[in-house]
């Protein structure tokens, strides 16, 4: 299990105050490359709006008389100045609206998920952090001086992408980093492979975190719970 330090907005500067342990269900699973190839390809496909249209010969205006007569001119024949053929006419097996989403399994997009975690924590690319403001009140140079802290860029500017995990509600974090170059802002449900892999860096509000692996760490609770009940029962048949 990976642990990880979390960043407080008072000790930004100073030293990390605590750690938390990122679960190896999450943090810790397999990167199945091409699965998750498949997953956001289908979600890029799912991003397209799918409204191109061409015009086919029978779509372009005009073109009902016939050019010229059929016959004795020594000419082609041709029925209307819209034909593919001509310029101005219609386009042949043009594209046309269609819906570009591809349907994937809710297992596989988490599976994907879970890989695309598990590499940023694996490099050391997942952070976490308390807050962003230490007030009331939103302010930027102090959340970018903790997220700074989070990923090891100490007076440094963002030099690549940052994806910032929170709550909808933490209105002091959204307010705070929403303008900022280089950072994505994500609701911990709308977390998504995509926006995993185009980050340098994934950094989590400790809220966030525990929403994320409260499902997890329950299971690993219940788990060990009902092993050691069997044990102890076992013991006692003894």
């Amino acid at each position: 299990m990976t642990t990880v330090s979390v960043v407080s907005p008072s000790g930004a500067k100073d030293a990390k105050s605590q750690d938390v342990e990122l679960p190896d269900e999450i943090f810790g699973a397999k990167v199945n490359v091409p699965l998750i190839h498949q997953v956001v390809v289908a979600q890029e496909a799912a991003a397209r709006q799918g409204t191109h249209a061409t015009k086919t010969r029978g779509l372009v205006r005009g073109g009902g008389k016939k050019p010229y007569r059929q016959k004795g001119t020594g000419r082609a024949r041709q029925g209307s100045v819209r034909a593919p053929q001509y310029a101005g006419g219609g386009t042949v097996h043009g594209p046309q609206p269609r819906s570009y989403v591809q349907r994937t399994p809710k297992k596989m997009k988490a599976a994907a998920l879970r890989g695309a975690l598990s590499d940023r924590a694996s490099n050391g690319r997942v952070a976490v952090v308390s807050g962003f403001v230490s007030g009331e009140t939103p302010k930027t140079s102090e959340a970018l001086d903790v997220l700074r802290a989070a990923i090891g860029l100490l007076a440094e500017k963002l030099r690549f992408k940052v994806l910032v995990v929170t709550q909808p509600d933490d209105e002091l974090a959204w307010k705070s980093l929403r303008n900022v170059p280089g950072v994505r802002l994500l609701a911990v449900g709308q977390l998504n492979t995509y926006d995993v892999l185009a980050s340098e860096h994934v950094v989590f509000t400790q809220a966030a975190l525990d929403e994320l692996t409260g499902g997890a760490t329950g299971r690993a609770k219940a788990t060990g719970t009902a092993k050691a009940t069997g044990t102890a029962k076992k013991e006692d048949e003894q």
